[in-house]
């Protein structure tokens, strides 16, 4: 295990929009959908050209692999367009473009215990916080998991706000990078994105800063996510789908929307058609309102847990919720240029802590990632049914969500 280096003792917030990496309390005032723009699927793209221009419309590029098209339309009149397009017989679905945003909430404790803990308290400046009854060990035995494996280049995709470029302790585990954002370059100006690839793949023993739940994973980096925040649901979905067709076993969304997505749905069910496991944050809304991508059935939605083991305030739960991970007080990487949540959120360049479901997701992810590595003979359906099967079944299990607390020293045996 490498020293922690403690780089700021700031909280953090990042909100969830339509989409979203974990949906705030306060998301149902964000706005819903991208202006200008909508998605639209036709049952057959030979009549696209002559139902659009109906409209005043022109074609737009595809979006992934999922057959919609993104349209150019003149702001203000999204709905009207999707309706009059959904009345027409050549049309198969109309539909907005989500608004997407990057998701946590905010506490801070200066100890990272999600990958090993003894159930000792934790301290911070203020004094001891204890752990409830200084027994719970909230952690996921990422420590013991690394006796059977450490990952072995199995490759995970972070759709997010991209991965920064200087971190000495997570860049080098990026093999490529796309930018499906409306930021002018991929690097990650926000900062969310490089704070959840830590959390998957920051390198371990190299003596500076954190070690991620799998550290030999390497990473793809889709940036879609702007340098405030937020993006859209084709960025999404085309993320998705360049993560897949890149060689990901394994895809992160610490993102969400209210609203499900024809396109986005697609998308993520050709990725498991095509082998990966899909991991997405549940949200941050503290209720049981559903978010997607995680709660379309073909991806593992998780909800996040504190260090006494227990649900977080914050976390969304309810049936629909498949596992929970730590996602309180959680230790990563941040970049080391400046960046959006460090100006709005005092947080540090560098390592410091995050909160959310954001958080969770990778661990999760991660852990998912390591037993693919360490299963021969592995597919997407096993090393899901094996990641849920073995959670360690914490209280709240059957009620806040379906299968427990992830353990990744369980799922790579």
């Amino acid at each position: 295990m490498k020293k922690l280096v403690i780089a700021g003792f700031a909280a953090l917030t990042l909100a969830f929009g339509a989409i979203t990496f974990a949906l705030p309390s306060n998301a149902a005032a964000q706005p819903s959908l991208i202006a200008g723009q909508i998605m639209v699927k036709f049952h057959d793209d030979r009549a696209a050209a002559g139902v659009l221009r109906q409209h005043g419309l022109s074609q737009g590029a595809g979006i992934g692999s999922t057959g919609a098209h993104l349209i150019k339309v003149p702001a203000g009149q999204e709905l009207q367009l999707i309706a009059a397009l959904s009345r027409n017989p050549a049309v198969q679905y109309a539909e907005p473009d989500g608004l997407v945003t990057a998701a946590t909430a905010d506490e801070y404790f200066p100890r990272q215990y999600a990958l090993q803990n003894t159930g000792q308290p934790f301290t911070n400046t203020a004094g001891t916080l204890a752990v409830a009854g200084g027994k719970a060990d909230a952690d996921v035995d990422a420590v013991e998991a690394w006796t059977v494996t450490t990952g072995g280049g199995t490759k995970v995709a972070i759709i997010d706000s991209g991965v920064a470029s200087d971190n000495p302790d997570i860049t080098p585990k990026v093999v490529a990078r796309a930018n499906f954002s409306t930021a002018a370059t991929g690097e990650d100006n926000y900062g969310h994105g490089t704070h959840v690839a830590g959390i998957v793949a920051a390198t371990a023993n190299n003596s500076i800063g954190v070690a991620g739940v799998c550290p030999e994973c390497t990473i793809l980096d889709a940036k879609v996510l702007n340098d405030s925040g937020s993006g859209s649901s084709s960025a999404i979905a085309n993320g998705i789908n360049w993560a897949v067709s890149n060689g990901a076993k394994v895809v992160n969304m610490s993102l969400g929307q209210r609203t499900s997505s024809k396109t986005l749905e697609t998308a993520v069910n050709n990725a498991w058609k095509q082998g990966a496991v899909l991991v997405a944050a549940a949200g941050n809304t503290g209720s049981q309102s559903k978010i997607y991508p995680g709660a379309y059935p073909n991806v593992i939605a998780v909800a996040a847990t504190d260090t006494t083991d227990a649900k977080a305030s914050f976390s969304t739960y309810g049936s629909w919720v498949d596992v929970a991970a730590p996602g309180v007080n959680v230790y990563s990487t941040f970049p080391n240029h400046p960046f959006y949540i460090a100006t709005e959120n005092g947080r540090s360049q560098g390592y410091d802590v995050g909160n959310g479901t954001s958080m969770a997701s990778p661990i999760v992810a991660a852990t998912a990632a390591l037993a693919w590595s360490s299963h021969t003979g592995a597919t997407n359906t096993s090393v899901r049914a094996n990641v849920e099967s073995t959670a360690d079944r914490i209280p709240g299990t059957g009620n806040y969500w379906a299968h427990g607390r992830v353990n990744a020293n369980n799922a790579v045996r």
